[in-house]
Formats: C-alpha cells, sequence, structure tokens
C-alpha cells in the first residue's frame, strides 16, 4: 500500500476543513487534506445560501447567545456558545474578509447588506447574495490551493481511521489509550487503497442527508465521518436532533433545492395552496418561528389538506426588482422549473437539512480519542442543542478549524509522528472493486431512505423508532452478507455507511423519550 505521510490529515473540504488546513499551513505544519469528491463542490458548505453570522447594529455577543441557546431548546453548552459567540467576528474578519477576501454583499451605503433569520434578534448576518456558501468555498479554495504546505486529494474516500486498538501489528496495545494514527483511503480513481499518517487528524467529513429521503444535502452527504468514528470507538451524541430545513423546492429530484430562510427574512409568507396564512396559529413568529416549529406546521398543514406542498409567497411583499437582486440564484433556479418566483408563490417542503450531533468534542474540537479532533457537521461543540439557530453552522466550522490548529500548536509536544507504529495492512483483491447491480444499490437506499424518511422523520413515536431499528438491523445484516465480496466498491462503503449511521440516530431516537427541538415524539 502506498503511505502518505503529514503533520496533519485533515478529512473533508468544506469550510471547517479549509479554515483549520489554512491556519496549520500558516503555523507551519504540512497538511493532506482528502474529499471523497469535488475539492469545492462536494460539501455542505458550497451550497449554504443564506449567510454566516457577523454582528448587526445594537448587538452583542450576549444577545447572539441568548439566542443560540433559545433557539437550541436550551440544550445547547453554554461555555462553547460564548465562544462562537466572542471569537466569531475574529474569524470572519481574520480569513473571509482579511485573507480569503469573501465579497459578501453590501448596501448602498458601502456596508455589509445584513439580513434577518428565523429566532434571530437582530440583522446579524452577512451574505453573498443567496450563494454564500459557493463564494465562501471558492475563496477559501483559492487562498489555500497555492500554498505548498497544503497536499489536496481528491476523490479520495476515508474508509476507516486507523486506531492502535484495531490496527496495530502490536498485540499489548490494547492496554494503551486510543489514539488515532492517520487513515485507510480508497482511491475512487485508481482503484487502489491507501494509508496516510499523521500527527493529528482532523475529521471534518460534512453530513448526512442522503440517509432521507428528502434532503437538501449533495449527493456526497451519505454519513461517512459518523460511522468511521463509531467504528473506531469515538463518542457520538445528540444524533436524534436531525434538523429539517422549512422551504425545499418542491421538485421530483434526488437533491431537493433550499430556497433559504433568508426569503422569510425579507418578509416572505407561508401559505396555504389555497392562500391562507397558517402560521399564526402555531407560533407567535410566524414564518420567523424557529425550524422546527415551521417544519412541523407545514407537514401538520400538507396532511390535513392532503396537499404535496406549501407556497411561499415572496412576490407579494418584495418588489420584483428586489427579488432578483437579493435572490439572484433561487430565482434563477426557480425559473429553470417554470416558477416566476417575482410573479407567483414557490411551492415548498420540509427536507432534510442538518445533523445538531455528532463526534463529541471540547472546546478546542478534541474528541475522547487521542489525537483525533473534529470540527463542523461531523462533530458535536454542543453549540446547536436540540435545533441549530440559522447561519450557525458556517461560523462553528470557521471558528473549531480555527481552535483545533491554535491547540495544536501551543502543545506541539503533544503531536509527534510515531513511525515505528507497526499497521496491520488491509487484504484486498481486485474484485472487490468491480461494479455493483445498480438494481440492487438503487433498491437498498430505497429501502434505507424510506424507513428513515417514514419513521425517523419529522414526528417519532416509540412504535414507529422500535420498527425502525428493526428494519435497519435486518437491512445492515442483508447488505453486509450480500456485497462481502465487493466491500470496497465506493457505492457499498457509502451504502454501509449510512446504514450504520441512520442506526446510530435511530438508537438515540429510541433512547430519548422527551421531545426537545427537532425530536419531537407524539407518544
Amino acid at each position: 500500500m502506498i503511505k502518505y505521510e503529514s503533520d496533519i490529515l485533515v478529512i473533508g473540504s468544506g469550510i471547517a476543513g479549509m479554515s483549520a488546513a489554512h491556519y496549520a499551513a500558516e503555523n507551519g505544519f504540512s497538511v493532506n487534506i482528502i474529499t471523497k469528491g469535488d475539492i469545492v463542490k462536494d460539501s455542505n458548505t458550497y451550497y449554504a445560501q443564506g449567510g454566516i453570522i457577523y454582528r448587526g447594529e445594537k448587538d452583542s455577543p450576549d444577545s447572539l447567545i441568548k439566542d443560540i441557546i433559545s433557539a437550541g431548546a436550551h440544550l445547547s453548552l453554554p461555555e462553547n456558545v460564548r465562544i462562537l459567540a466572542t471569537e466569531g467576528v475574529f474569524y470572519i474578519q481574520d480569513l473571509l474578509i482579511g485573507k480569503a477576501k469573501i465579497n459578501f454583499t453590501k448596501d448602498e451605503g458601502g456596508q455589509f447588506d445584513l439580513t434577518e433569520e428565523a429566532a434571530h434578534s437582530v440583522r446579524r448576518i452577512i451574505h453573498s447574495n443567496d450563494s454564500t456558501g459557493k463564494a465562501i468555498a471558492n475563496g477559501l479554495y483559492r487562498l489555500i490551493k497555492k500554498n505548498k504546505m497544503i497536499t489536496f486529494f481528491d476523490h479520495h474516500l476515508g474508509i476507516d481511521l486507523i486506531i492502535n486498538h484495531v490496527h496495530s501489528r502490536d498485540k499489548l496495545s490494547i492496554y494503551d489509550p486510543p489514539e488515532v494514527q492517520g487513515a485507510f483511503v480508497l482511491d475512487t480513481r485508481e482503484k487502489e487503497i491507501k494509508i496516510f499518517t499523521a500527527k493529528a487528524v482532523i475529521l471534518a467529513s460534512g453530513g448526512l442527508g442522503q440517509i432521507y429521503k428528502y434532503t437538501t444535502n449533495p449527493l456526497s452527504a451519505t454519513g461517512d465521518g459518523f460511522a468511521m468514528a463509531e467504528r473506531a470507538g469515538a463518542q457520538i451524541i445528540n444524533m436524534e436532533y436531525t434538523q429539517f430545513h422549512p422551504t425545499a423546492l418542491y421538485i421530483k429530484k434526488p437533491n431537493m433545492f433550499l430556497i433559504s430562510e433568508a426569503l422569510r427574512g425579507e418578509g416572505a409568507q407561508l401559505k396555504t395552496i389555497d392562500n391562507k396564512d397558517f402560521m399564526k396559529k402555531y407560533h407567535p413568529g410566524k414564518s420567523l418561528a424557529p425550524r422546527d416549529v415551521v417544519a412541523r406546521a407545514i407537514q401538520e398543514e400538507m396532511l390535513k389538506n392532503q396537499h404535496p406542498y406549501v407556497h411561499l409567497d415572496i412576490h407579494s411583499y418584495l418588489p420584483s426588482k428586489i427579488i432578483k437582486k437579493k435572490f439572484p440564484t433561487i430565482y434563477k433556479t426557480c425559473l429553470e422549473n417554470k416558477i416566476n418566483i417575482t410573479k407567483e408563490p414557490i411551492p415548498v417542503v420540509p427536507a432534510f437539512h442538518y445533523i445538531c450531533g455528532g463526534v463529541k468534542v471540547d472546546k478546542w474540537g478534541r474528541s475522547g480519542i487521542r489525537r483525533l479532533f473534529s470540527a463542523g457537521e461531523a462533530s458535536c461543540t454542543g453549540i446547536h442543542g436540540a435545533n441549530r439557530l440559522a447561519s450557525t453552522s458556517l461560523l462553528e466550522s470557521l471558528v473549531w478549524g480555527g481552535r483545533i490548529i491554535k491547540y495544536i500548536s501551543e502543545n506541539t509536544s503533544k503531536y509527534k509522528l510515531n513511525r515505528n507504529y507497526k499497521i496491520k495492512p488491509i487484504k484486498i483483491s481486485s474484485h472487490q472493486f468491480q461494479v455493483i447491480d445498480p438494481a440492487c444499490i438503487k433498491q437498498d437506499w430505497s429501502n434505507l431512505q424510506n424507513i428513515m424518511w417514514n419513521y425517523v422523520g419529522l414526528t417519532r413515536s416509540k412504535k414507529r423508532l422500535t420498527r425502525a431499528l428493526n428494519n435497519l438491523k435486518s437491512l445492515s445484516n442483508m447488505i453486509f452478507e450480500f456485497y462481502q465480496k465487493r466491500k470496497y466498491n465506493i457505492e457499498v462503503i457509502e451504502l454501509k455507511n449510512a446504514v450504520q449511521t441512520a442506526i446510530i440516530i435511530t438508537r438515540s431516537a429510541l433512547k430519548n423519550r422527551r421531545s426537545n427541538g427537532t425530536h419531537y415524539r407524539i407518544d
């Protein structure tokens, strides 16, 4: 097996991975950064529309802290929320504005055009029209791609973290504290497995939306990082808190297009197909209520009225010129689907959007496994609690990407490359990479997505969750046996990771009998 060595191994190339890579290189560390698809486009960061929290007029860290904790159903970890609220502005100014030169939208006076989203008490969100994530991803990549300390490996999928208890030739290593040495990685183009070793590993592998039937996440979001972390023995928490975005464009495609919350921040209202404003029945904040409330309200109205979607009306509240200026991507995408949002309402439905849980980490991004860090959606800092406040995820990823490297740089003596570590190689044969029957893969994904959507979706009960867990275990066993001879095919790895992640979520949801935030039980 080919072996690659670096100071830092970053798994994932969203805002968390790229910001960590930048700060690592800036501090003199060599970095290998792997991602299973395109470096820029295959991350949730790229598809983020609304914006990133900055600071508003008459705003304060205490005000932001209050909003985050309130939206998180009072399950957010106060210490880490305060870190985000006090350090966020620095990282935006230092990296995004100062070094990456992100072109955030400005008003006629040359100041940042601040927007408001659900559950925020003030306008504090900066954006790049309605393509903020794309601007950030492209900007960070432009900044770091020429840095000789950073090496990119696209189309490289992490198979497993290399852990001393599991992968060492030394049988006595079982008595040592769990420690990560690197990762086994599949080069999906060359069809070969490589070994990446490092002084520290940063798991920034993103989300898991593809385990649900309807999602705003890209096709690459198959839960790989959560499955890898669990197999390595990392503690994973808060996985029952699955956030569904209330407003995804109702189109029959595998990936649903997100209709940003910023539209509602600018006055758009949710209505039934027969033009009735229904949100006032569910929450004082009406269409700007927290996401979990809005998503359930939409689902209830759809079920009650037997409608396939509801309407989001922006054309009645903003001039067409402003709509086109503020939301060019949404306008263009809807027009491509024969919907003119300057003249007619947008058909929308809820779709899975973000997981609030993940690998449990502390204020420096450290997991319970030595030398393993995590940042971004793959991690759980405790900031999001039971329901993520809009536009916090990009900021959290940015801040913890920076904090992880700050900690490593201040504690370099703890992080040395162990070249004497003897790794047991993975036994492989050529037939394990062969093409899989697409009908089988498609059916297994369909089974998984339907189980999760129907039983572990917006509303849950003990009966639904128990049935889901039994079905998922059966599906997992069948997949393991059926695909055993093709287990290093990328489609098989993704499918197995997705089912394992679905089981993690379902077990967490079944264990938590109390409704809170995005985890809503009807029993």
